[in-house]
């Protein structure tokens, strides 16, 4: 059953919240459609444990979420909150990876929001007024609750769209307008958009574009408001002048790219590191600790001189008293700058390496053997492959950009992935405050089997569906509204948005902050479960088995036992 949301049609960027309750007869679960019953049921249970690939359980976890930093040290039994759980989408023995590559912008540099953000969508708003947008626009503040990653902008309508893997469409607004179902068939008559036309369809999959989200919002929600322009399909009419969504958008892409290569951004950065950026004291311990079991090496497409003094503030002069300083270029065996991803992960460009005194790049392509404590810009995923002595497969790459840093590595290399999803530690907190309205929408499928249970092709009776869809809407819409404006960025209702399913498809692991792995051990065995096919789910168990769990529980734990005998005889031996 489809699980549509439902939005209220507003003037303004605040949302309404739907009163109306529809009341569900009581269902017993035990007499319900199979689909929810034995293996299935037992799916779900398993869907929702610790380690599972989908969006991680919640019910049965008793610590509170809290985000102070825990640093871990050696031999201490780890006693991992929810936040700090690094979730698999597929098994990964960590004992076998030899090399650990980090992205640094938003991964080991966290940026602290909605400050970083909102700097951005001031540099990029009056960028957008000198060159000849409207003065009121300076009006408008960055407003962390409505945007949310993985959203697509429509270039010829100007709509914000929230789709599935398939294109389907899950929500939609124009400007700060949430269009009705009806509305939305309108643009999109089948409820669906061909996301392979990246002509028309630009996916904001970056943290970077937060800021940018909002920005189209604020620019389609100004238009469609001032009485000066009149509202076309594609755009807006002023007088001679006719402005569309098509060059409002590269209007704002320009802008964006502006600020990025004028280098503003970074320099306001840099001059107030302790306002936007987090200087987490776990950051050198999980470089040092990584360093004594592999290689490890960072790929940026940050320019030397920010990564210098990124790396600088993050690393450095934190040395205890007593101590020598230690270099930042010491807890990396590779270093590599100006990188391009994704350009990185396919051709490439030119490998030179980097005076680091004075930043500039030496003449002509390196072709050298890897130098320690030395800097590299450009390059290729190739080239560090071969730089490292490494094969794909030994190789952890971890990173934020489920695009540019994961997708990419996964499907050129086949590096091992870890994503970083900032936003996790929210989700989870609202997942669990309102996991009750996930299991509501499961209760309503199951009553919905149950109207069409006795029925077959032959039937004449046409159930009444319509009070189910519409609490199905409402549920889904309480659920949303929960998140953020533009709902979570990993599900609507029942069904998984597409930055959801980029993120199971092609991250191994993933977690809100890649210092979760000082939770871990080096040897740790991340095991994500079988996952059943639909009809599968139909097949029943033959009877609950506790004597097999128990039998299995005992051989483990007999394994165990005679593997550590083992290595007591050998060390004794030894000795």
């Amino acid at each position: 059953m489809g699980c549509n949301p439902v939005r209220v049609s507003s003037g303004n960027h605040q949302q309404n919240e739907t009163t109306s309750i529809i009341k569900v007869p009581n269902v017993k679960v035990a007499n319900a459609w199979p689909h929810w019953r034995g293996d299935c049921r037992r799916q779900m249970e398993l869907f929702n444990s610790e380690t599972v690939g989908g969006i991680p359980r919640l019910l049965e976890e008793s610590s509170e979420l809290d985000s102070d930093p825990q640093i871990i040290p050696h031999g201490t039994k780890p006693n991992r909150a929810l936040h700090q759980t690094v979730f698999v989408n597929r098994n990964l023995k960590l004992e076998s990876i030899k090399c650990f590559g980090f992205d640094m912008d938003y991964t080991l540099a966290m940026y602290k929001s909605p400050d970083f953000e909102s700097m951005g969508f001031e540099l990029i708003r009056d960028r957008l007024v000198s060159v000849g947008y409207p003065h009121e626009l300076v009006r408008y503040k960055y407003d962390p609750s409505f945007p949310t990653r993985g959203l697509v902008f429509d270039t010829n309508y100007g709509n914000l769209l929230k789709v599935d893997s398939n294109g389907n469409v899950l929500l939609c607004s124009h400007g700060f307008n949430f269009l009705p179902r009806e509305a939305i068939k309108d643009y999109y008559p089948n409820e669906f958009i061909q996301r392979g036309n990246i002509d028309r369809f630009y996916t904001l999959n970056t943290l970077f574009n937060l800021s940018e989200t909002y920005l189209y919002a604020c620019l389609v929600g100004f238009f469609t408001r001032a009485k000066r322009y009149t509202n076309q399909l594609t755009g807006f009419q002023h007088g001679d002048l006719f402005m569309s969504f098509r060059t409002i958008f590269h209007d704002v892409r320009d802008a964006m790219d502006h600020i990025h290569e004028t280098g503003i951004l970074k320099e306001r950065t840099l001059k107030n590191l302790d306002k936007f950026v987090i200087k987490d004291p776990r950051i050198p311990i999980l470089l040092s600790r990584i360093r004594e079991v592999a290689k490890v090496f960072l790929a940026t497409n940050s320019d030397y001189g920010y990564t210098e003094a990124m790396m600088k503030y993050l690393l450095e002069n934190d040395t205890k008293p007593g101590r020598p300083q230690k270099n930042w270029r010491s807890f990396f065996d590779l270093i590599v700058v100006d990188t391009r991803k994704p350009l990185f992960f396919a051709e490439g460009t030119l490998l030179r390496q980097v005076n680091t005194d004075n930043g500039m790049l030496h003449i002509g392509t390196y072709t050298g053997d890897l130098q320690h404590g030395s800097v590299y810009s450009g390059g290729s995923s190739d080239i560090i492959i071969d730089l490292l002595d490494m094969k794909g497969e030994d190789i952890l790459y971890v990173g934020d950009h489920i695009f540019g840093d994961i997708l990419k590595s996964k499907k050129r290399q086949g590096w091992k992935t870890f994503l970083v999803v900032p936003e996790l530690i929210d989700e989870l907190k609202v997942w669990k405050d309102k996991r009750d309205l996930f299991e509501e929408l499961k209760h309503l499928d199951i009553y919905l089997a149950e109207l069409y249970k006795h029925l077959d092709s032959g039937s004449t009776e046409r159930p009444d569906i319509s009070f189910i869809q519409t609490r199905v809407k409402v549920v889904t819409h309480k659920m949303d509204s929960s998140y953020r404006q533009m709902g979570s960025l990993l599900r609507s209702g029942c069904r998984q948005t597409l930055f959801a399913n980029q993120l199971m498809r092609y991250a191994d692991l993933y977690s809100s902050s890649c210092m979760n792995l000082l939770h871990y051990p080096f040897s740790y065995l991340f095991m994500a479960p079988p996952v059943l096919m639909p009809h599968e789910c139909l097949v029943k168990p033959q009877g609950d088995s506790p004597a097999v769990q128990i039998a299995l529980t005992n051989y483990i734990r007999k394994s165990c036992s005679d593997k550590t005998s083992e290595q007591s005889r050998t060390e004794g031996s030894e000795e």
